[in-house]
């Protein structure tokens, strides 16, 4: 990967203008698709669920209710009888919202036959929407369309059709228009989020002193977010997509869009102040810093991926949406800002040369004294910030979850206003009404029994009342409408449709029906219960990942599982902050936050799936400046400290930056987004201070030595992913090794394998061999000078020293020097000779034999002895002992002994 990427920074650098030019062309596409979008929607459906089942059946059954709704709230004065004063000015109203357009019915609350019922005999149960206290008075426009087809022109023309309605009233009575049909607003962004990249210019400005390198983040992550709303937006033409996906694109897209910049922009910097050129370390540092944004994006990617585990429709096309921002991102980062580095060039050098070691005093005097702070009594830091920690997560056990309806939109608007007026007049239970529905069809009695069923639902705890008990026209299936007495996204209305719910066995023995619970209440319910049971599978899943991704980073136990916790103690906390302030209402006024009580149902394994690629990011980039220090001097306390002022810089100025963008979306965002944002910023912030800054260093001093260790027998079968370009590092450093006109063969110094126990395979294995030269690595007993043949034929992975074959440096061209070499087993093979015959026929410039000496037929071994003298290639043969085979070699074969015990090396 790292190889690639050094390739494609060169690229870009070389061709700076076109790479702007393709960005431009994208941005321009993307918007263009966007102009014909379709809006979004926030009709959250959840198939599969009782209430989403009978919610499609009703819409069958009975297709006048199919569509969304729309009110008009009618409020008279105190001491004023509504009937009296808007009875009249209310029917001719009705008759002027019947022939707008989309509506399909409307129900007037004084009409005392409001649903044409037929006189004579048992009627349905019809209450009229007039409140108790004859005060206020709700007109019901029903209209033939969903949510998400409902035009603007609908919404004014209601909007005027109530304040004419007003007017008609006088006597100061008010008309509120609102309703579902009003809920779905576009997304839009507010003042206090430009305050967000402001500050993180300021952080940039700090960290690079150049207005250039402060300003080119800010640059590539608006490119980005423009891109990915547009993309999103066009998305809309093909499948719904929610309020809530571009805004949380937009908050992901500018902060790791920020973040990615900032860290190749550092790598570059550094660079350019040890004197490297300007695109060769443009290139270097898409390598390297462009490894990690690669490494962090894809575990964004793979998390916010993650999120279809829920088997939620709506929720995976959040998750795609979001993973859109972040894909765009990292290709951002490692195409446009390397072209935009190549535009700024040397001004982007630093002034002031880079001190010859590795930190400036000044710049390491507080990274130094933090880190020794936590160092200190490491058990004590470690015991203070898990119990400061588990503190904050204890509000977590309070944190319900529940839909956004219109009591979360914004305060103001028309959907806000109507529910607080309704909430007001009629109870809190009247915004979000349950309906139970009720299979009929074998009824002789279909109207007896439905008030029957009312009448039963009416007598359970938490029940305000039961306005509507009716069958439909065809007489097969009932409906009844139940008010609860508490808030939909209450205890009290969970627990009411649970009750309901309870009753089926009764009315099914008692009536002969089957019945089911809907409404929007109930799908809200229903879709927090099934996003709360898909948390522990998402769980597992971000956590396997994470051992998997860590394990293979750095070669470790200790520190994926130390990084993992670290992880959950994060989103504990964050869970906690956010039960605090959003549900138990503490500091809610100091935020702007308006409604408390629930927070949207798919918050945590957002918050999740988010802050687990935004904490690995974090691990990455400070552990594995750590174990750097560890490899190349082997003290664990000393690498604590040198690792962590080498990387705080950049980790406090990411974390820094992230935190300042997802708080700006806190005060004046939407009551969906406010507590996502509040709870990614809160986990950013004890994830990057306190858990990896803090935490971390203080349990790589508790662990020492320990920390680094990782068995053998998963070291071998565990794949080797190269987080930090460190591969392409070893392969620049070596490319000019041993001298710049060098053809050998094989190159090798101090190469050394361990086996499962540790204990040495081969050790400190230097090889010069030329071309056309002949080498001999023998040895009795366990020697490993098989292991060493399948070193020297890329079948290794992992290569501890320096090796270089046929100009080809390994382990980064395993497979070029796969194809390039030839390995034969003398063991497997019936005709060895045969086979070198063949290999030397596809011109093979390097031949391994393993266990020449087991090959005993005379013409077999008279042509091996041909060969190695033709010497047409390179040949290095194994061995027991070369007195065996002396009839093979020629005299100025060169040996190499691999000795049995102890297991050392001499040439």
């Amino acid at each position: 990967m790292s190889s690639f990427l050094y390739r494609l920074g060169r690229l870009a650098a070389q061709r700076r203008l076109a790479v702007v030019a393709v960005w431009l062309v994208v941005l321009v596409l993307a918007g263009g698709g966007a102009l014909f979008n379709k809006g979004t929607d926030d009709t959250f459906e959840i198939p599969g669920t009782q209430s989403q089942d009978a919610l499609d059946y009703l819409g069958r059954v009975f297709p006048e209710t199919s569509g969304t709704s729309a009110q008009l709230v009618i409020v008279v004065p105190s001491g004023q009888d509504v009937t009296q004063l808007a009875s009249a000015p209310t029917a001719n109203a009705v008759e002027t919202i019947k022939k707008t357009d989309q509506v399909a019915s409307v129900i007037n609350p004084f009409d005392p036959n409001p649903m044409g019922q037929v006189a004579g005999g048992e009627q349905p149960r019809i209450q009229s929407a007039i409140s108790a206290d004859h005060r206020a008075a709700i007109v019901t426009a029903q209209l033939t369309i969903a949510l998400a087809d409902v035009k603007q022109d609908t919404r004014n023309q209601l909007t005027d059709i109530g304040e004419h309605l007003a007017a008609a009233i006088g006597h100061g009575a008010t008309v509120a228009v609102g309703g579902p049909a009003f809920s779905n607003p576009v997304p839009k962004l507010s003042p206090t989020e430009g305050i967000g990249l402001a500050i993180a210019f300021v952080v940039l400005l700090m960290v690079f002193r150049s207005l250039i390198a402060a300003g080119m983040p800010l640059v590539t992550a608006v490119l980005g977010v423009g891109i990915s709303v547009a993309l999103i937006f066009t998305a809309t033409l093909f499948t719904p997509v929610s309020s809530t996906a571009p805004m949380l694109a937009v908050m992901l897209g500018l902060a790791v869009g920020i973040d990615y910049a900032l860290f190749l922009l550092s790598r570059h910097r550094d660079q350019l102040a040890e004197g490297l050129d300007v695109e060769e370390s443009i290139a270097r540092a898409t390598a390297t810093a462009g490894s990690a944004v690669i490494f962090a994006g894809l575990t964004v990617l793979i998390a916010l991926l993650g999120l279809s585990v829920a088997g939620i429709a709506f929720l995976t096309t959040m998750g795609l949406a979001a993973a859109a921002a972040v894909a765009v991102a990292v290709a951002i980062a490692v195409t446009l800002v390397p072209a935009l580095m190549a535009f700024a060039g040397e001004r982007l050098r630093p002034k002031t040369p880079k001190p010859q070691g590795k930190h400036g005093p000044q710049r390491a005097r507080i990274s130094r004294a933090w880190v020794r702070l936590a160092t200190r009594v490491p058990l004590l830091t470690v015991v203070v910030v898990i119990a400061g920690l588990a503190v904050c997560a204890i509000p977590a056990a309070d944190l319900r979850l529940a839909l956004p309806d219109n009591g979360t939109e914004e305060e103001g608007s028309p959907a806000r206003d109507t529910y607080r007026v309704v909430s007001e007049h009629f109870g809190p239970g009247y915004n979000g009404p349950l309906i139970v529905t009720a299979d009929i069809i074998t009824s002789t009695d279909p109207i007896g029994v439905v008030n029957k069923i009312a009448a039963d639902i009416s007598h359970l705890p938490g029940v305000a009342s039961v306005p509507l008990a009716t069958p439909n026209p065809k007489a097969d299936t009932g409906v009844v409408q139940v008010v609860p007495a508490a808030a939909p996204d209450s205890a009290e209305t969970e627990a009411l449709v649970k009750a309901i719910r309870g009753q089926h066995q009764h009315f099914q023995d008692s009536y002969g029906v089957d019945t089911a619970v809907t409404g929007i209440t109930a799908v809200g319910i229903d879709v927090s219960k099934q996003l709360s049971g898909a948390l522990l599978p998402f769980a597992i899943l971000v956590v396997g990942i994470s051992l998997v991704l860590l394990a293979m980073v750095f070669r470790s136990i200790w520190v994926p599982v130390k990084a993992t916790a670290g992880y959950l103690l994060s989103v504990g906390a964050a869970f906690g902050a956010t039960s605090f302030v959003f549900q138990q209402g503490h500091l809610a006024s100091a935020l702007h936050v308006t409604h408390t009580g629930s927070v949207v149902s798919f918050l945590p394994i957002i918050l999740m799936g988010v802050l687990f690629g935004l904490a690995m990011d974090y691990e990455v980039f400070l552990v594995s400046r750590i174990r750097e220090h560890y490899v190349h001097h082997g003290d664990p306390h000393e690498a604590i400290e040198s690792g962590f002022i080498s990387a705080s810089r950049v980790v406090v100025a990411a974390a820094a930056i992230m935190f300042a963008v997802f708080a700006a979306f806190v005060p004046e965002g939407s009551a969906t987004i406010k507590p996502i944002a509040f709870s990614l910023a809160v986990g950013v912030f004890v994830d990057a201070f306190l858990v990896r800054m803090t935490l971390v260093p203080a349990v790589l001093a508790l662990l020492g030595r320990r920390a680094w260790g990782l068995p053998g027998w998963i070291d071998r079968r565990l794949p080797i992913f190269d987080a930090e370009g460190d591969a392409l590092i070893h392969e620049l450093r070596l490319a000019d090794w041993p001298s710049p006109d060098s053809d050998d063969a094989i190159n090798a110094l101090g190469l050394r394998r361990v086996d499962d126990r540790g204990r040495d395979v081969y050790a400190g294995v230097d090889i010069t061999l030329g071309r056309g030269q002949l080498l001999v690595v023998h040895g009795h007993g366990p020697a490993g000078k098989s292991a060493l043949l399948f070193t020297l034929a890329g079948r290794v992975r992992r290569i501890d020293g320096d090796l270089k074959v046929l100009n080809h440096v390994l382990p980064q061209h395993i497979n070029t020097v796969r194809r390039e070499v030839a390995v034969i087993s003398c063991h497997e093979t019936l005709d060895p000779a045969a086979d070198v015959a063949t290999a030397l026929a596809d011109d093979v410039q390097l031949i391994l034999i393993d266990d020449v000496d087991v090959v005993l037929r005379r013409d077999a071994r008279e042509r091996l002895g041909q060969y190695f003298s033709d010497r047409k290639a390179s040949f290095v043969i194994t061995c027991q002992d070369p007195a065996l085979i002396g009839d093979l070699l020629p005299a100025d074969a060169v040996t190499l002994e691999l000795a049995a015990a102890p297991l050392e090396v001499s040439q």
